[in-house]
């Protein structure tokens, strides 16, 4: 019989994650399945996700979880992966249902000989077909579990991974079998992606690092929402206008992807279990001036970038959000993961190194007679939010180099009033002889304003 220990208090209900039509939550409640108490194996437990009725109707876990020692995972701010069919359909009809119960379990080892005070064994779930198991079941008999006791989920909706790092094995119990388990480890994420590894490898060869495991992750995207660029500012008169536009672009983080330094993992669950980097784009004026000449003039500024190598490396050293790449859990945990940010949103490109280019521009604007010119960049501001909207570190900025607007205003020319004469015979004029009529040409104007990095 499973042993239900004294549950954690639940965590309340947060908005899931949504891929196509699959829900992934959280829960911090869990039963002990078995352990390895009365072997001479290294104290561990197995248990199993059980989300609360009320909080997360419908909701089942992947698979079982191991823990390290006998006290009771509900006091050790475990938290694990659950997931539900959402009510709305796949974009795609022809996918079918996000989660499957699984068509049959095959056993992979039991404690016999051991000496466990309890009898326990290892399944793995057979998926059907273009479904996949993401985690293994342990019962505290030598009976199948039921079928009802984890979902396998469909193939589109995970991402193939890699077995990681040993975690226990029944080395020493004296068990007529011999097992392993190991944590797994997800790919590189693509970008605009985070993937979680929420379930552990069983190896049945013995001790050695399973090599027939097929390992999976979950994938889920960063939900991102990205608006126009700001209107560009337009001069109506010689004084640059004082109000400009601004656009606000915002990714949507999970919160296991953050560190947050006042808060725990679980308070993070808890009080902000999603988090909003936001980037504000705005023009901000370079320079103007007026040319009161009646011939063109050339104007000169220095505008400064503002990012630099600094700024990435505290951001990301404060939260670990990368923005020159992926970045990852740093322990081999149930939770590892791997996240990559759109390129659009960071503005880092492959191969890009603009983030690490502090050298002020030299911009040169070529003013016509009696005009007025300004220039703009975009400067964008980026911050990370916690649920409540309060800041997790310090903002700070970029500026694109490319991204250089220029205005200009013409006064309109006084209207000129001519007397009015009284009327008189025009002269004569001869006609032109010559065989090529004259024409008149037209002076080029040299280009608006160009822009190079300043010599130091």
């Amino acid at each position: 019989m499973t042993i239900h220990d004294e549950a954690a208090t639940p965590t309340r209900h947060m908005e899931p994650i949504r891929h196509d039509n699959l829900l992934i939550n959280f829960t911090t409640e869990f039963h002990r399945i078995w352990d390895s108490a009365g072997s001479r194996a290294k104290p561990a437990a197995f248990w199993r996700p059980t989300p609360a009725p009320d909080a997360l109707p419908g909701y089942f876990p992947l698979g079982d979880v191991i823990a390290a020692g006998f006290d009771n995972l509900n006091n050790a701010s475990a938290v694990a992966v659950v997931v539900c069919e959402a009510q709305v359909a796949s974009t795609d009809p022809a996918k079918g249902k996000a989660l499957r119960r699984p068509d049959d379990f095959e056993l992979i080892w039991k404690d016999s000989g051991s000496g466990s005070k309890k009898d326990g064994a290892i399944w793995r779930p057979i998926p059907p077909e273009g479904y996949v198991a993401l985690g293994c079941v342990c019962s505290n008999d030598h009976d199948k579990p039921s079928l009802n006791a984890v979902r396998c989920v469909r193939a589109d909706l995970v991402t193939a991974s890699k077995v990681n790092e040993l975690i226990w094995s029944d080395k020493g119990s004296g068990a007529k079998q011999s097992v392993s388990v190991w944590s797994i480890a997800p790919p590189v994420a693509a970008p605009g992606e985070t993937h979680l590894a929420p379930g552990i490898a069983i190896s049945d060869n013995g001790y050695a690092r399973p090599e027939s495991f097929s390992a999976y992750s979950l994938r889920m995207p960063i939900a991102l929402k990205m608006n126009a660029r700001p209107v560009a500012p337009t001069l109506n008169g010689r004084i640059p206008p004082s109000e400009l536009d601004t656009s606000t672009h915002t990714a949507k983080l999970p919160w296991f992807t953050i560190k947050d330094p006042l808060l725990t993992p679980l308070e993070q669950l808890r009080s902000s279990p999603f988090y909003l980097l936001q980037r504000t784009d705005r023009y901000l004026l370079v320079g103007h001036e007026h040319n009161p000449e009646s011939a063109n003039r050339t104007f000169r500024w220095t505008a400064p970038r503002v990012q630099g190598p600094a700024s990435l490396l505290i951001f990301a050293r404060a939260t670990s959000v990368k923005f020159e790449g992926q970045w990852q859990s740093s322990m081999p945990t149930a939770m590892a993961f791997s996240a990559h940010l759109e390129d659009d949103f960071t503005q880092s490109k492959p191969h890009s190194t603009e983030w690490f280019n502090s050298i002020p521009m030299e911009i040169i604007a070529f003013a016509p007679k009696n005009r007025t010119v300004a220039v703009y960049l975009i400067q964008s501001d980026y911050r990370l939010l916690r649920a409540d909207g309060t800041p997790v570190t310090d903002s700070f900025s970029y500026t694109d180099g490319n991204s250089l607007h220029i205005t200009e205003y013409t006064p309109e020319e006084p209207e000129t009033i001519t007397p009015s004469l009284q009327t008189m015979a025009a002269p004569v004029t001869p006609p032109i002889t010559e065989t090529a009529k004259p024409v008149s040409a037209v002076q080029p104007e040299p280009p608006i304003a160009t822009v190079t990095d300043s010599e130091t």
